[in-house]
């Protein structure tokens, strides 16, 4: 019999007047098992740059572990970051080129260059900026909070309420996400992850 992968996830990402926000789950899945409560689904790749995963998990880490040591060498040779679609572009070509053999993998890129930026990359390489994006099998139902919600021209702080609610309105109704929220920011400050204690704070506020 095949072996299931651990798959399951709600992520977003917004894009803020002075910075992106990434909000995703906890909860991997087996099938019907919950195979892991505490799922790693937000990866900081840089400094000012950051990655959310959907799908399969060992797909997942493999392309994270690639890009943060692809990230790393550019910034050794060339004395600069990446900037966000270069990351993101990077993902695609190696989606892409593996498309016969794909990632069962869905990314978000986001983070400051020159502004914020929100990239969306699909299994087989495809590259949309977006506003906004959700990802992963709780995705329709935080796209509705979103839609109604999110205002682009408002401050990270402003937003980060509508993100967790996004997150949190899918775990009501996706059994594959659940397990509690990670959160995370990325301003002209840095990357930032945020407690529990935050993030309940945060929901409580909205």
């Amino acid at each position: 019999m095949e072996q299931q992968k651990k798959t399951g996830t709600t992520t977003v990402a917004l894009k803020c007047k002075d910075g992106v926000i990434l909000a995703t789950d906890k909860r991997a899945t087996m099938g019907t098992l919950i195979s892991n409560k505490e799922a790693e689904k937000i990866y900081q790749i840089d400094d000012r740059i950051a990655a959310t995963i959907a799908g399969g998990v060992g797909d997942a880490q493999n392309i994270m572990r690639l890009i943060r040591a692809e990230a790393r060498l550019y910034k050794m040779n060339r004395g600069e970051p990446m900037t966000i679609k270069g990351v993101a572009t990077l993902i695609s070509n190696i989606l892409n080129g593996s498309r016969y053999y794909p990632y069962l993998v869905m990314s978000i890129i986001a983070g400051i260059d020159s502004s914020p930026r929100v990239f969306s990359v699909d299994p087989v390489g495809g590259l949309m900026e977006e506003s906004y994006i959700s990802t992963g099998s709780g995705s329709p139902i935080a796209y509705g909070v979103l839609e109604e919600s999110f205002k682009e021209n408002k401050a990270v702080r402003e937003n980060l309420p509508i993100a967790v609610r996004a997150v949190k309105v899918a775990q009501e109704r996706d059994s594959a996400s659940g397990n509690g929220i990670t959160l995370a920011t990325i301003t002209n400050e840095g990357f930032k992850r945020y407690s529990d204690s935050e993030i309940e704070k945060i929901r409580k506020s909205s």
